[in-house]
């Protein structure tokens, strides 16, 4: 079995619990999910679910690159949604950054995020 790596990196937030970013294992790459946190200042940032879900997959590259890696060898993705009238607005924003070969998706309703958050993205990438 591939030892398990610990990914941090100062470039996204840092963990809001006993929990890491991310783990580098078995040639993959497994991220906690992310918010629409700045990292410089711990907050939630202004302007509704579109500016949080580019915050949340800024957040998400930054670990990716922590890894050594990037949202290019993303091949399962995690979305996580407080209101799933939000979807169409996520979605927008998601495709933007995944192009013509998005990776594999799932998208949750949940009842609450940190911090009162809107989204949250987790994925599954290529080391």
């Amino acid at each position: 079995m591939t030892d398990a790596t610990v990914v941090q990196t100062d470039a996204a937030p840092a963990a809001l619990g006993p929990y890491s970013q991310a783990i580098a294992a078995g040639g993959f790459v497994f991220s906690a999910g992310q918010v629409g946190i700045d990292p410089q200042t711990g907050e939630i940032v202004a302007g509704g679910v579109a500016a949080q879900a580019e915050r949340a997959l800024d957040n998400l590259a930054a670990v990716l690159d922590a890894a050594g890696t990037n949202l290019a060898r993303v091949v399962k993705t995690t979305i996580f949604l407080v209101d799933m009238g939000d979807f169409a607005t996520v979605n927008e924003v998601y495709g933007k950054r995944f192009g013509s070969a998005p990776p594999a998706r799932s998208t949750v309703a949940v009842a609450g995020l940190p911090k009162g958050g809107l989204v949250e993205i987790e994925c599954v990438a290529l080391a």
